[in-house]
């Protein structure tokens, strides 16, 4: 079995690869993510379930990107819960599967539907049922590399992958050699409270890294890991981050404390999405494929996700880390 970083304040098991049982808050989530970028950024894309079985609904999200390609995103915040046990969504427009192999080893994501063609890809903050649509198909196997990322504590992982298959965007299909991650969560999950940064991705000499900021207001040993190159999965104390912003709220660039590794991220092709909270809060998550400039010349490519709830602009978006600022 995969190597699994033990650090934190509760042990992962095999088991925690399936559904949990859920808690009483309206607000428990159960969260699914895979994501790919080929090594070039040519294309990328990713796929979530995110399961709200107390607020009877899911939310599944899938799209592909590029450098040159427009948002072909299916973004269904209403979509019906998959049957008792079940990770499958099947609606009217789209049919999407995940099967997970073993534990922590190979998974397989299915998805056959029709997604929104949107060349602004804030078109998404809004109604797009006025788009252009096409065909998006995933025939897709994300493959652990090394090991497993457990957060120390709270109920989450994530493991670097390599990932294989096709990518099919309306006539076209992608044949897909990439790096990309997958990651599951759950428990109770405010997206219109706390506001944070998420990056993943690999470089040129093949190190994959990952890393993680909440503005919180002050300083905790944020999440972040690394493969380096032919080399074991490795917990990295000390990121921080900072983050400009452009006049219509998207990102501008990041630069990426991250440890042995300092980088920028500057974003190539957005993905975003808006979701209502029950009461009608909106908050959006630009994600978007990033290029990654590492300080000592090192370059790659990756996701980064910066979550904007309502009063986003105020949360600071400033170098955090435990001790200080490096």
């Amino acid at each position: 079995m995969a190597k699994i970083i033990d650090h934190g304040t509760w042990r992962l098991t095999p088991a925690d690869e399936g559904l949990h049982e859920p808690g009483p808050e309206v607000l428990w989530n159960e969260s699914y993510y895979f994501d790919f970028a080929a090594p070039d950024g040519s294309v990328a894309g990713y796929a979530r379930l995110g399961l709200y079985p107390n607020w009877d609904r899911a939310w599944y999200w899938a799209c592909v990107t590029g450098k040159d390609r427009p948002l072909v995103l299916i973004a269904d915040n209403d979509a019906p819960l998959p049957k008792p046990g079940t990770t499958g969504v099947h609606t009217g427009t789209y049919d999407a599967t995940q099967t997970i192999a073993e534990p922590f080893g190979p998974v397989t994501i299915g998805l056959d539907g029709e997604a929104a063609v949107l060349p602004d890809p804030t078109a998404a903050y809004g109604d797009t049922s006025g788009a252009e649509t096409t065909r998006l198909a995933f025939d897709l196997r994300w493959d652990t590399v090394s090991g497993v990322y457990p957060y120390k504590d709270i109920p989450r992982y994530e493991i670097p992958c390599t990932v294989s298959g096709t990518v099919t965007v309306g006539d076209e299909t992608i044949e897909i050699s990439a790096s990309g991650e997958r990651d599951h969560s759950w428990g109770e999950r405010d997206w219109w409270k706390t506001s944070w940064l998420w990056s993943s991705g690999r470089l040129g000499d093949g190190t994959f890294f990952h890393c993680m900021q909440a503005n919180i207001g002050f300083a905790i040993p944020w999440p972040s890991f690394a493969v380096p190159p032919g080399g074991e999965i490795e917990h990295r104390d000390g990121f921080s981050a900072e983050t400009r912003f452009a006049a219509d709220g998207l990102p501008a660039s990041s630069h990426l404390r991250v440890p042995g590794a300092a980088m920028t991220a500057a974003p190539l092709a957005f993905a975003p999405v808006a979701v209502v909270s029950p009461d009608g809060r909106i908050a959006h998550f630009p994600r978007a494929l990033c290029r990654f400039d590492a300080e000592d010349g090192r370059t790659g490519h990756g996701w980064t996700e910066w979550h904007q709830p309502p009063g986003w602009p105020d949360h600071g978006w400033s170098y955090l880390a435990e001790g200080g600022a490096q």
